[in-house]
């Protein structure tokens, strides 16, 4: 496995970098005035912003889902393991009750 796989942050944080630095030399290599390449600049820029905002929306949602079903799943798991203690208790006292009974 690569690197990016074992740590998708990494590749979403190289990806929007490349975007932002090809919207740059896009920008700048275009044959345009200094106050149209100025103005388009700060719309690119704009939206940006918009993009990473949106971004961070989807991530922070999608990470509030998945710790929610974690949380879900680790009580599920809790109450399986107490009745499974539970039950084992319960053998325990029956075998010691069986053992008590043919001592005597």
């Amino acid at each position: 496995m690569s690197e990016y796989e074992k740590h998708p942050s990494h590749f979403a944080m190289f990806f929007l970098m490349g975007g932002v630095l090809g919207a740059l030399a896009g920008i700048f290599l275009a044959p345009k005035s200094g106050k149209r390449l100025r103005a388009d600049f700060r719309n690119k820029g704009s939206e940006a912003v918009d993009d990473t905002k949106e971004m961070y929306a989807d991530v922070s949602a999608k990470a509030k889902d998945i710790i929610e079903e974690a949380e879900h799943q680790a009580e599920a798991l809790k109450k399986e393991a107490e009745r499974y203690l539970a039950e084992a208790r319960k053998k325990v006292k029956e075998l010691f009750a069986c053992g008590e009974e043919k001592k005597d």
